[in-house]
């Protein structure tokens, strides 16, 4: 997996990924600092692994978290929490707003990825699916992006990553096939993950057509404050909004707020506005395997040889899907 993008892409995504370091600071000071070529190569060749490792714990944070509040007033706190966050990043560098129908597109790409996709997986695992069944259903992700993309984006999807989308599903499968089962979790459930997989699908085509440019700090602002007035009404409606303020709560609301938010959100934005959607969504393959490998790390969950072979059957998968052929 060492790109996310064609090889006639690669000069224009490495200026651009010098002009979003600078975004974030102090213009010719941090240009001092990442001026080196092998720097920014680095960064370019890591951000996907580094984005799914992120994305995959915040499935164990929903599962630390959950047992001390409801799912809406959960992500209603994350999402207060986050818009004040980034609304200060914003401020502190005097970072350019979106303005008229900008600010509408950026809100609903926010209420597609944060709300509905957030929203369904937290339901679906508050009423009893199985973390490693969320992902796998969250996991359709890639299939459904290459489908759209064609038509809504006009991106064309080869033979071999075609293949490549095909082999993630069957390693996803692989991977948690000893979770699978409506039994471990009502029809309510699965409703909720397949509403989530359709949000983030949805969200990631919408993010790439209409709000690619806009500035990740204040788009973010925009994004998460949609996100909290769609939860609100849903919270207060349907739920008691009460909190059990314990260590555990307020360690899986720090690290969803910080590192998920802050960092694994930013990082799919950026994925996404610098590189073609369907390779960018087949990273959601590798979820799935990362959420079982960090599982068994923590709470000695063994996935067995069927999920070994997965595992290596996804990261072939993704390879097609992501890794352009040498050229001569």
């Amino acid at each position: 997996m060492d790109e996310i993008v064609s090889h006639n892409e690669r000069h224009h995504l490495r200026a651009n990924v010098m002009g979003l370091c600078v975004q974030w600071g102090n213009g010719p000071n941090v240009m001092a600092t990442i001026s080196d070529t092998a720097a920014t190569s680095l960064l370019v060749t890591t951000a996907p692994a580094v984005f799914v490792l992120l994305w995959s714990s915040g499935f164990i944070g929903a599962k630390y978290g959950l047992p001390y509040a409801e799912p809406y007033t959960f992500l209603l706190l994350r999402f207060v929490i986050v818009t004040i966050l980034f609304a200060a990043a914003a401020l502190a560098v005097g970072a350019k707003w979106p303005t008229g129908v900008g600010i509408l597109h950026v809100a609903v790409a926010g209420i597609l990825i944060h709300a509905i996709y957030l929203g369904g997986v937290f339901v679906a695992i508050h009423r009893g699916l199985p973390a490693g069944t969320a992902a796998l259903v969250t996991a359709l992700q890639p299939l459904l992006t290459a489908i759209a993309a064609g038509p809504y984006l006009g991106e064309r999807i080869t033979t071999r990553q075609w293949i490549g989308f095909i082999l993630g599903l069957f390693g996803v499968l692989l991977v948690v096939q000893r979770k699978l089962g409506v039994s471990e979790g009502d029809v309510g459930a699965v409703i909720a993950a397949l509403i989530a997989v359709l949000g983030i699908t949805a969200g990631t085509l919408y993010q790439k057509r209409h709000s690619g440019a806009v500035d990740v700090r204040t788009g973010s602002v925009v994004q998460f404050g949609a996100s909290a007035l769609v939860i609100l009404p849903l919270a207060w409606l349907s739920e008691t909004m009460a909190v059990r303020w314990s260590s555990e709560f307020v360690f899986a609301l720090g690290w969803l707020c910080v590192v998920l938010s802050l960092g694994a959100i930013s990082l799919l934005l950026w994925l996404i506005r610098h590189g073609a959607t369907a390779r960018v969504a087949s990273l959601f393959y590798m979820v799935p395997p990362a959420t079982a490998l960090t599982a068994w790390i923590l709470f000695d969950e063994s996935f067995g040889l069927y999920g070994l072979i997965g595992m290596a059957v996804v990261v072939t998968g993704v390879a097609l899907v992501t890794v352009s052929p040498k050229t001569s």
